[in-house]
C-alpha cells in the first residue's frame, strides 16, 4: 500500500489518476447518454464485484461532468481525462471544491484504515452539500464503497438521498448490494457491472506494468476472475503463495498437519497482514459458494445447503472478527477447520 494513501494497492493508481478505462463501454456509454439527456438520475449505484474498475468509472463521469457542467452541453461520449486539465488535476490531488470522496478513513495513530466509514464520514457530505457553488457547477459524492458505511452512517446517507440538493449527484459503489439497506437501494439508479474479460484484464496488468511473463500470466488471469485488485494481490503480496497452502490443507485427506494450519493463520494475522487477510477472506466466501454451487449442479441437496449455510456463516464470522478486532488467528484456524469438516 501507498504511505500516503494506504487504500491503493501497490502497483496500482488511484482511481481519479486513472487516465484509461478498460471495459464497461455500455456502462459509460449509459452514463453519458444518461447526463447528456439532463434527466439523469441523481444517485448512481454502480454494482460489481471488487476490484473491476467501479470507482475508475466513477471519477471518470465525475471528471466528465464536472468538464461539462451544463447537460445539453455535454459530449456524447466520455473521452480519456485529460492529465493536464483543472479538473483532473484538482481530482487527483483531492483539492476539488466540486467532489467529495468518501471511504474508510485512516487511523491517525496507526496509518491504517479504520474497519467501517462512521457517521462523521458522512457529516462531512452534509457540510459539503450545504456549500453553495461559487461557479454554479456541480457536487458529487462518490461512496466508496457503501458497503462499509456501518449503520448509523448508511441511515445519514439515506436521509441525505432522501431530499438531495440541487445539482447534486451522488455515485454510490458497491461489491454486494444485497448487504445494502433496501431503502438506500431504491434511491438510487441500479448499473451493473461485469467482471473484465480476460482481454481487458491483462490490458489493464500491462498499463500498470504488473503483467507476469510466462505461464504465470495465464494463471493470474484466471485465478483473479477479472478483478483487476485480486491480480495485483497475487502478483504483489504472495496471493498465490496463500492459494497453495489453502488448497492443501482443505485437499488433505487425513486431518491437516496442526503445523500448516498454523503457519498460514500466522502469515494472515501478522502485523499490516490487511491486504492478504482479505485477500485470504474473500477466496474462502468464494471457494466454499462455488463448492455449494456444485453440489447443487450434482443434485446432492444437503451437501449444498450445508455449503450455503457455511457461506453465510463465514461472511458473518468474518464481519464481527473484524468489526470487534477478535483474535484473527484464531478465526482463521476456525474457519479452516470448519470447511474441511463441512467438505
Amino acid at each position: 500500500m501507498s504511505a500516503d494513501r494506504p487504500d491503493v494497492l501497490d502497483g496500482a493508481r488511484h482511481p481519479a489518476e486513472q487516465t484509461a478505462l478498460f471495459g464497461h463501454a455500455e456502462a459509460q456509454a449509459f452514463l453519458a447518454r444518461s447526463y447528456r439527456s439532463g434527466k439523469g438520475h441523481h444517485a448512481i449505484l454502480m454494482e460489481g464485484p471488487q476490484g473491476i474498475g467501479k470507482a475508475t468509472l466513477a471519477f471518470r463521469f465525475a471528471n466528465h461532468v464536472l468538464s461539462h457542467p451544463e447537460p445539453l452541453q455535454a459530449p456524447e461520449t466520455i473521452a480519456d481525462p485529460s492529465p493536464d486539465s483543472i479538473v483532473t488535476r484538482q481530482l487527483v490531488g483531492g483539492a476539488s471544491h466540486h467532489l467529495l470522496h468518501i471511504s474508510r478513513p485512516a487511523d491517525e495513530k496507526t496509518g491504517r484504515l479504520k474497519s467501517a466509514i462512521t457517521v462523521d464520514e458522512v457529516r462531512k457530505a452534509g457540510k459539503f452539500l450545504a456549500q453553495t457553488s461559487g461557479t454554479g457547477n456541480w457536487r458529487i459524492v462518490i461512496i466508496d464503497p457503501a458497503d462499509d458505511l456501518n449503520r448509523s452512517a448508511a441511515n445519514a446517507i439515506l436521509k441525505i438521498l432522501e431530499e438531495p440538493p440541487k445539482r447534486a449527484l451522488f455515485l454510490v459503489l458497491t461489491h454486494a448490494p444485497g448487504k445494502l439497506l433496501p431503502t438506500i437501494r431504491s434511491r438510487c439508479l441500479p448499473l451493473s457491472l461485469s467482471p473484465l474479460s480476460s482481454a481487458d484484464l491483462a490490458s489493464a496488468l500491462e498499463s500498470l506494468g504488473a503483467m507476469p511473463s510466462g505461464a504465470r500470466a495465464g494463471e493470474v488471469l484466471d485465478a483473479a476472475h477479472g478483478s483487476v485488485s485480486q491480480a495485483l494481490k497475487l502478483v504483489n503480496y504472495g496471493g498465490f503463495d496463500i492459494l497453495e497452502a489453502f488448497r492443501t490443507i482443505v485437499a488433505s485427506e487425513k486431518d491437516a498437519p496442526r503445523r500448516d494450519v498454523h503457519k498460514l493463520a500466522e502469515v494472515l494475522s501478522a502485523k499490516d497482514s490487511d491486504i492478504v487477510f482479505g485477500f485470504f477472506c474473500q477466496h474462502v466466501c468464494d471457494f466454499v459458494t462455488d463448492a455449494a454451487r456444485q453440489a447443487a449442479q450434482a443434485g446432492d441437496l444437503p451437501r449444498a445447503d450445508r455449503l450455503a449455510a457455511l457461506s453465510s456463516e463465514i461472511v458473518e464470522r468474518i464481519g464481527v472478527a473484524q468489526a470487534y478486532n477478535l483474535d484473527r488467528k484464531q478465526t482463521i484456524i476456525g474457519l479452516l477447520d470448519d470447511i474441511r469438516a463441512a467438505l
